[in-house]
C-alpha cells in the first residue's frame, strides 16, 4: 500500500498520509483508498490538493463523478468541479448571529436528502481559507446507530420520515441554529416533491446499518401523530449530535476531505461575510435509491 492511515483526534474518520497524487494513481492504490473510505466514512488529506488535476485524480478513486446539474456552478475550465466561493459576493443566504453577519452556515445534513437517490459522496478541496471561521464537520451515523439502545432500534426499524427541500435555515423544524436572515429569499428554485426516507438504512456497499436522520431536511415521521413523531426526531437528533460521533476540521489551504454521503452527515459552520473563501468540490454519483417520492406513491 502506498499510503498510511492515521487516527484523528476524534473517534471517527482517518487521515491519509504518505500518498502521492502528483501522477496517476495505480489500480491497487485506488482500490485501497476506496476500501478505506467505505470502512471509515471519511478521509482527510492534508496539503496535497495542489491543483484541480490532483483533486480530480483522487476523486475518481471513489466512483463516477457527477457534474453539477446547473452549469453556472461548474468550474469554467473543469466541468466536473464545482466552484464554491463568495469572491464576487454572497452566493447563499447571509444571517446575523449575535451581531455578526455569517455566510455559508449549513447545519448537519446529507447532500440530496430530499431526493430519492442522494449522491454517494463528495470531495472538498480548500483553495483559499478564511482567517476566521469556515470549519466543516462530519458526523458518523453508522456509529450513532451502533450505540442506540435495543428498544430504540426496535422502535424505529420500520419507520419512515418525510424530507423536504429547504431554501434557508428559517425553514428548519429541528436543530435550527437561529439567526436573522439579511439577504432576500430567492424564489426561482426548482420544485422537489416530498420524499420518504427510512429512519434505518443499510449501506449498499458495506452492509452497515445507518441511523438515517438529516437535520436540515427532515420534517416529520410518516403515519405518526406530529407530537409523538417530533419527540422521536428530537430524541434521535440529540443522540447523533453527541461530540463523540463528530469531527470538526479547521482547514488549511490544499487540504482535501472525501466523505461517504450514505453514512455521514456534514455541516458548514460558516464564516464572516466579508472574508473570501474558495473551495473546489467533486461529487460522486449516487447509484442506489434510498427513498421514494410521495407523489409517485399516490399516482
Amino acid at each position: 500500500m502506498t499510503f498510511q492511515l492515521k487516527a484523528l483526534e476524534a473517534s471517527i474518520g482517518r487521515e491519509v498520509t504518505g500518498l502521492d497524487i502528483s501522477q496517476d494513481i495505480d489500480a491497487a492504490t485506488s482500490a485501497a483508498l476506496h476500501a478505506a473510505w467505505l470502512e471509515h466514512g471519511f478521509l482527510l488529506f492534508r496539503g496535497i490538493g495542489t491543483s484541480p488535476e490532483a483533486q480530480l485524480r483522487l476523486s475518481r478513486c471513489f466512483g463516477e463523478l457527477e457534474p453539477h446539474s446547473i452549469p453556472v456552478f461548474r468550474h469554467p475550465d473543469y466541468p466536473e468541479l464545482i466552484l464554491l466561493t463568495n469572491e464576487g459576493g454572497p452566493t447563499g443566504p447571509v444571517y446575523d448571529f449575535d451581531g455578526e453577519q455569517i455566510h455559508g452556515r449549513i447545519p448537519w445534513h446529507a447532500d440530496g436528502a430530499y431526493l430519492p437517490t442522494p449522491n454517494s459522496g463528495a470531495l472538498l478541496r480548500m483553495v483559499r481559507k478564511t482567517q476566521k471561521g469556515g470549519q466543516t464537520g462530519w458526523l458518523d451515523l453508522a456509529l450513532a446507530y451502533d450505540e442506540l439502545d435495543a428498544a430504540t432500534k426496535e422502535e424505529i426499524k420500520s419507520l419512515e420520515a418525510v424530507y423536504l427541500f429547504r431554501t434557508g435555515l428559517e425553514e428548519m423544524r429541528f436543530n435550527n441554529p437561529g439567526g436573522t436572515r439579511i439577504t432576500p429569499r430567492k424564489e426561482n428554485y426548482p420544485h422537489f416533491p416530498p420524499v420518504l426516507n427510512p429512519l434505518v438504512w443499510v449501506h449498499p456497499e458495506t452492509g452497515r446499518t445507518v441511523l438515517n436522520v438529516s437535520t436540515l431536511n427532515i420534517d416529520h415521521i410518516h403515519n405518526m401523530p406530529r407530537a409523538e413523531g417530533d419527540a422521536l426526531i428530537e430524541r434521535l437528533i440529540a443522540h447523533i449530535l453527541q461530540p463523540r460521533f463528530q469531527y470538526i476540521h479547521d482547514w488549511d489551504n490544499n487540504d482535501m476531505v472525501v466523505w461517504d454521503n450514505r453514512r455521514t452527515l456534514h455541516a458548514a459552520l460558516g464564516h464572516p461575510v466579508d472574508q473570501i473563501r474558495v473551495i473546489h468540490r467533486t461529487t460522486i454519483k449516487g447509484t442506489v435509491p434510498m427513498g421514494r417520492v410521495m407523489e409517485e406513491m399516490s399516482a
